[in-house]
């Protein structure tokens, strides 16, 4: 079981591959492993959305965007490790949502030690800020942003779309949906409270009060935006059972949650997002509910 885990994490802490970049030349053409943007796509790399090194995101622009939607992607790692540049990160999201005419942005944030997961969600919440701020500039509709995280990156947006108190002051407007990519801690408190991973206590050591501020499931008293939760069913830790709570108490509350299990593993949840077939195919089904390509 932890292997499993474990093998997720040394995935995620492998250097980015090194991306092409040129000077006075846009829009910029970017090739990497399997990633093949649409002739006249524009890479923007590593814009700043704060001073901190780690604050930064790739931007990618489809060919002729006027009011193009976003998808906001955070990356996971155990609030400890991951890069916004990992292939299993981009690769098959952007291909297939440039495509669609959206713009796909991956987001680095800070991570443990220097800052725990209540800071991390601030800063894609500031992230979410200054996309807004320039989305016009880039051709894109602000109005129109999903927040997209997978595992402990679907733990921060989960948490911004249940916690409005982690918005304010960060810059940041309401979006449009959130995409949560098979995350075990919708309910932390009850994850601290049976046998778990030793990286939860990394990232929340051992006070209840701090585990009900960054749990989405306590943190949720009124109706969010709405929400899509893929679920692993194969995972040995078993994330299902808490999507189907938490989505029936933001239905309770009179939202909308939709989960969505899959017959593939955690890291199959993030790699396979964007491949032809029935995953995407959800996913897709979800945006256009939302009157989205």
């Amino acid at each position: 079981m932890r292997s499993c885990i474990a093998s997720t994490l040394l995935f995620a802490s492998l250097p980015a591959p090194v991306l092409p970049q040129q000077q006075d030349t846009p829009p910029l053409q970017l090739v990497r492993r399997g990633l093949a943007l649409p002739s006249g796509a524009t890479f923007l790399h590593n814009v700043a959305y704060g001073s901190a090194s780690s604050q930064i995101m790739d931007v990618y622009l489809p060919p002729n965007p006027p009011n193009a939607p976003i998808i906001l992607m955070v990356h996971g790692g155990g609030w400890r490790i991951g890069d916004k540049a990992l292939n299993d990160v981009v690769v098959n999201k952007a291909n297939h949502w440039l495509r669609k005419g959206y713009v796909f942005i991956s987001a680095d944030n800070r991570l443990l030690p220097a800052a725990g997961p209540l800071e991390q969600a601030q800063d894609v919440a500031k992230a979410l800020g200054v996309v807004q701020a320039k989305a016009a500039s880039w051709g894109a509709d602000p109005n129109r942003i999903v927040l997209m995280g997978h595992s402990a990156g679907a733990h921060l947006v989960d948490l911004l779309s249940t916690s409005p108190t982690l918005i304010a002051g960060q810059g940041a407007k309401p979006w449009l949906a959130t995409v949560s990519l098979d995350t075990a801690t919708l309910d932390l408190v009850e994850t601290m409270q049976h046998p778990h991973y030793r990286l939860y206590d990394n990232a929340f050591g051992d006070d209840p009060a701090y585990w009900n501020q960054n749990s989405p499931m306590q943190q949720l008293t009124r109706t969010p935006m709405p929400m899509l939760l893929i679920c692993s069913t194969i995972r040995p830790d078993h994330p299902c059972p808490q999507a189907e709570r938490f989505a029936a108490k933001v239905k309770s509350l009179g939202g909308r949650a939709e989960v969505v299990p899959q017959n593939l593993s955690h890291m199959q949840v993030n790699a396979n997002l964007g491949l032809p077939g029935a995953y995407t195919d959800a996913v897709d089904a979800f945006l256009q509910k939302l009157g989205l390509p």
